[in-house]
């Protein structure tokens, strides 16, 4: 059986928490959660209790994010780290290039040469923010072809947000397993620690890279109790852990650079945890979407599935929006997305078919690929999408053919000099929207 196989079979038997933000608790081994306290004298079966805190102490319990995790050796236990070299992979601030107000498209990656795995193949396509600051944050995109064998993976600098387009991985984390397939995303806490099995020959996909507040759930103000993600669709993993003696490459990105150890043990240890700081896995295609039953497009934030929040109350850090299947039914109403200048940044990418309002231009907008548009710049559906949407039949119409997203963000991008040169930027981006002629006709 080939390893991508036998991810696949493990992947295929994993059983899930539900909840966002929950309290939840787990063991692999019957009896390993100590009861009535988090730090006894003797920890349960000889193992080291360890707690992750992924807010401040003294932040309001409603934003206190933290686990306690009950593992075979405690996370100290390991030599020192050294820099090495990061690739591809870049980090907030960005100065290779100055921020550009034009939009930009790229189409998407090609295949990786052969064994690269998750993150030798991470390709930051650009940014803001500052991460030492704990602000901003930055895209990238992965593709991969191989398993990180005993190889494991933190990011200090913030939590990470993975969008599968073409294959499925198996994240092994400290808190147990998760399956991601494309139509699902997956977020990996700031500082827990992981590696990934893909489970196709070939992966690749969109990874968010946040530096602020962790994401959250948006309110839904006038929209009530229900409505866009429902937390009991998010799914955490159970405890499981790697009881490994051998050497195990550890990397750590901080301060945006990589730092590396081999320690004499897999990290990926916890035996059994409980807390809210923890990673989970969404299906897209459960969003509930809130759309227009009389008339006009309602704007984009009404398909916001997590959001970062920033220091100004509906300003964010960054949202993560998706365009998922629904019924258009806006009578007298142009349905695709209007035109649109925004003071946020939008760099919106593609999982599977088409998108609504991008279907002409050279290259396209396929899957795997990505546009962006940053503050105030114009944009909105091509001339061919105007034309088709402005004559169409108002019959109840379903959009059932793609899946978008998008990261939105309150700072311009820049993007990182491999993408300002990439032989995947499209030169002719601008002409989608080249036929759209005057049609004033005065009274």
């Amino acid at each position: 059986m080939s390893s991508v196989d036998e991810a696949r079979k493990t992947a295929e038997a994993l059983a899930y928490a539900t909840g966002f933000g929950n309290e939840h608790a787990s063991e692999a081994v019957p009896g390993a959660l100590p009861i009535g306290r988090n730090s006894p004298q003797r920890a349960p079966l000889g193992l080291y209790a360890e707690q992750l805190s992924g807010s401040a102490f003294t932040e309001p319990r409603a934003c206190n994010r933290r686990s306690w995790l009950y593992r075979i050796r405690p996370s100290v236990a390991h030599p020192a780290f050294e820099r090495v070299a990061n690739g591809a992979l870049r980090t907030a601030p960005f100065t290779e290039t100055v921020p550009d107000p034009n939009r930009l498209r790229w189409d998407p990656l090609p295949e990786p040469p052969a064994g690269t795995d998750f993150v030798d193949g991470l390709w930051t396509l650009g940014g803001n923010g500052d991460a030492a600051q704990r602000t901003g944050m930055a895209i990238h995109l992965y593709r991969a072809d191989s398993p990180m064998t005993d190889k494991v993976f933190s990011d200090s600098d913030g939590e990470l947000l993975i969008v599968p387009e073409r294959g499925g991985l198996l994240l092994h984390t400290e808190f147990g397993r998760l399956r991601a397939e494309p139509g699902e995303v997956a977020l990996i806490p700031r500082g827990v620690r992981f590696r990934v099995e893909p489970l196709d020959p070939f992966v690749r996909g969109y990874v968010c890279e946040n530096y602020g507040a962790p994401f959250t759930l948006p309110d839904l103000g006038p929209i009530g109790a229900n409505g866009l993600a429902n937390a009991r669709d998010f799914r955490a993993p159970t405890a499981a852990y790697e009881d490994v003696e051998r050497p195990v490459l550890v990397l750590n990105k901080f301060c945006g650079n990589l730092w590396a150890a081999t320690y004499d043990h897999s990290p990926l240890d916890v035996v059994a945890w409980h807390g809210n700081h923890v990673p989970y896995v969404y299906d897209l295609r459960r969003f509930n979407t809130i759309g227009t039953i009389s008339y006009d497009h309602p704007d984009p934030s009404i398909f916001t599935v997590l959001t970062s929040p920033s220091d100004t109350p509906g300003l964010a850090g960054v949202d993560f929006v998706v365009f998922a299947p629904r019924w258009l039914v806006g009578e007298d109403t142009f349905r695709p997305p209007y035109f649109h200048r925004n003071v946020m940044s939008e760099y919106m990418g593609l999982i599977e078919g088409a998108y609504d309002a991008k279907t002409g231009g050279r290259g396209g907008f396929v899957p795997g690929g990505g546009s962006l548009h940053n503050m105030m710049s114009a944009h909105g559906p091509d001339r061919e999408t105007f034309d088709k949407a402005s004559a169409a039949e108002l019959r109840p119409q379903r959009v059932d053919d793609g899946l978008a997203f998008m990261f939105e963000t309150r700072w311009p991008v820049t993007a990182t000099a491999q993408a300002a040169r990439a032989p995947e930027l499209q030169p002719a981006y601008d002409e989608v929207w080249g036929g759209l002629r005057r049609n004033f006709r005065a009274p």
